[in-house]
This record gives structure tokens, sequence and C-alpha cells, in this order.
């Protein structure tokens, strides 16, 4: 098994095109630390290089399991991408929140510390801010609060993360010069970013994680509208009735689309391995058999051209509610 690489924009750096996230294993129920390392081992050792984190994702608890991974493989480089929370600790950002509410200078550079002492690192290379608002695009104090960080050897990249179905909200950011990356929701049913945010990360060659590629489990085929989680498992927040039934619905007029010998999951990788604007996907893997699936999927082999334009038919333009957090 050969994993591929890509140019992760402008930093010029090579990762591997199936990445690594680590929500799951952050907080989730069923999530197991001795599992979630032993998965995280294997696809270093299938060749995963990049792996995206969080300060909130088990209050450094995701971070530190990094940590025990990259002390296992010193000889490895791993990129390691982390974020910033909100300091009012509300996901996603709203319209009007205030930057100086949200990310001010001192704020920023505390939880990158934090994040480094958990990391076990000395430098970041990609910290983003965990939620955005492009109204703050222009503002002088993340740029400063960034550059400080960047001066003194803590980061290397600069990164945000957008809020759910809002690729929109982004651009003027990336227009500003001042991001290297963007991470975005990119998946069969979530086509948007193709419209306006990819064309300004190709001008401004910025580095771009595709994340949710399963649709939060959708699109890996295996939910019904039965589906149900552990009490206080986020995922019973997400899917409520209304979104369960209307994802699991789209989910299964996929089925007779799916060629012969392939998993949903499967095609739902490769459909976004086919966008050249993609660096990384990061598919949530907290098993040894799901590092293998997806790590698989890395392999060049691409969509005929024809399931490409029938899924493309697929597209899911959705409006962030109380629920899509």
């Amino acid at each position: 098994m050969n994993m591929l690489y890509r140019t992760f924009g402008r930093t010029g750096w090579q990762i591997s095109e199936i990445g690594y996230g680590m929500w799951g294993m952050g907080g989730w129920t069923e999530s197991d630390d001795a599992e979630s390392l032993r998965a995280l081992h294997l696809a270093v050792e299938l060749g995963c290089n990049f792996f995206d984190t969080a300060w909130a994702y088990g209050d450094g608890h995701s971070e530190q399991l990094f940590n025990q991974l990259a002390r296992a493989h010193p000889d490895k480089l791993l990129y390691i991408a982390t974020k910033i929370p909100p300091e009012n600790r509300i996901w996603p950002s709203r319209r009007g929140f205030k930057l100086r509410d949200v990310f001010p200078a001192d704020y920023i550079k505390e939880y990158t510390e934090k994040s480094l002492t958990n990391l076990g690192v000395e430098t970041v290379h990609v910290q983003q801010f965990h939620v955005w608002e492009d109204d703050w695009a222009e503002m002088d104090e993340w740029q400063r609060a960034m550059e400080d960080l960047k001066r003194d050897g803590k980061i290397q990249a600069v990164g945000i993360s957008i809020n759910r179905w809002e690729p929109w909200n982004g651009v003027r950011t990336l227009r500003t010069g001042k991001m290297d990356a963007v991470q975005v929701i990119y998946n069969i049913f979530d086509q948007n970013p193709e419209d306006e945010l990819f064309p300004v990360c190709d001008e401004f060659n910025v580095g771009v994680i595709a994340r949710v590629p399963f649709d939060e489990g959708t699109l890996t085929g295996t939910l019904t509208k039965d589906s149900k989680w552990a009490q206080g498992d986020w995922r019973n927040t997400y899917f409520v009735p209304e979104n369960l039934n209307a994802s699991v619905d789209r989910a299964e007029a996929l089925r007779p689309l799916i060629p012969a010998g392939v998993t949903m999951a499967e095609m739902a990788l490769r459909w976004i391995l086919a966008n050249r604007t993609v660096s990384t996907i990061i598919p949530g893997m907290r098993k040894e058999k799901n590092v293998r699936a997806n790590i698989a999927t890395s392999d060049g082999v691409l969509l005929s051209d024809d399931l490409m334009r029938e899924l493309k038919k697929h597209r899911w333009d959705r409006i962030p509610t109380e629920w899509s957090q």
C-alpha cells in the first residue's frame, strides 16, 4: 500500500492525501485510548503524516494522544494541525460576534502555548481558528498575534476552520493573503466549496483540509433511521430526526451508483480525491480496519467520469440550524 502525497499550498509541505481527523478520540462515546493509539500507529506505518486535532477535543486529550504517537515515531516527520477554541465557547460562531469576545490576542497566544504543551512539540505546523467570521478578515489583532507566534517559531502556518455549511464565510479572509490553510466540510453532499471558496484557494495557494468526508457517518452507508448513540454523544444532538431521516434517504439514493466491489465510504473518499484543490482529507478513524480501508483509497485510481457526473447531481445545499452546530 503506497500513500500518495500532495503539496500543502504555499508551505510546500508534502502531506498525505488521506490525513487523520482526531476529534472522535477526544471525547466521543465508545472511544478507547488503546484502540485509538493502535489505529494512529497503523496510520503512520501506512504513510499518513498529517494529523488534525484541537484543544477542544477532550480539553486537550486528543492533543495528548498525538504527543504519545509522535514520541513513538521520532524518525518520522508528522505534521500536526490544531485549533484555538473560541473564548466564549460557542460553536459555531454567529453573525455579529466580536473578535475581542472570541479570539483576543493574549488568548490566542495562551491557547497556542497550551496546545504546544499537550502536543509535546516546539512548533505547531498549522494553528487554526476553530470558528470564524469573515467580518474579522482585516482586523489587526489576530493578524499580529499570529505573526508574533510565527516569528517566535511557535507556529508555522495559519488556518481557519469554516463553520458548517458556510464555505463563503472565509473568502474575504483568504483574500487578505494572511491565511496558509483552510478547513472546510466537503463531500458528495456538500459540494458548495467549489463555488466561491476553492477558486480563491487556488488563486492564493492556500492548503485545503477537507473535513467530514462521510457527512458525520451518513456517507458510510451504515446509518439507519433508528440509529442511536450513547447518552452524551455529540451525534445525538446532530442527528435529530429531521436530519437523520433526510440523511439516510439521501444515502440510500446513492446505493445504486456504488461500483461493484466498492463501499459507499470508499466512493465518498474517491469523489473528494478527484478534486486537486484539496490537499488532504481528514476522516475520523478510531479502528484499525477503518485506517486500512480509508488509506487504501490513496492509490491514484479515480471514479469514472460517468459516475462523477452522476454524483454531482446529489449535491445537497443546506442552511445552518440550531442542531447543525
